[in-house]
């Protein structure tokens, strides 16, 4: 016997997007960087990376890539594991695909105005070559 799905009551409703209103800040906050950028753009080219690989390009020391990391890791974009002495640090694409997910329902929106201004900048340029003729 299949049993009904509950409902969820308005405040579970409420608890799940703040929840999800809070993993989008620290994803968009996380991104802000370009330090933060740049590693997860070397993470989503390789499967995995140390912090050591990681930190090699960057021109600063090794204690503020770490804090970088935690940012990420803290926003949920990557994750690490120790074997060792070795941390390996991976790309966790799930918050990633919420926030794009985020941004395409609002495109729609932006897609909309833009196509108009072009429209309404494509009339004004044809208005202006015929009255120069």
């Amino acid at each position: 016997m299949r049993h009904p799905r509950r409902a969820h009551s308005p405040e579970r409703k409420l608890a799940l997007m703040v929840s999800k209103s809070e993993q989008l800040d620290r994803t968009f906050a996380a991104l802000t960087d370009p330090t933060r950028r740049a590693i997860l753009a070397r993470l989503g080219r390789e499967a995995s990376a140390s912090v050591s690989e990681l930190a090699q390009p960057f021109a600063i020391k090794l204690p503020a890539v770490l804090k970088h990391l935690d940012v990420l890791d803290a926003a949920g974009l990557i994750t690490r594991s120790k074997e060792g002495r070795t941390v390996t640090v991976r790309l966790r694409p799930q918050p990633m695909k919420e926030a794009m997910d985020w941004l395409s329902f609002y495109q729609q929106f932006w897609s909309s105005s833009l196509d108009r201004l072009a429209a309404h900048a494509e009339h004004k340029e044809r208005e202006t070559k015929g009255k120069t003729k």
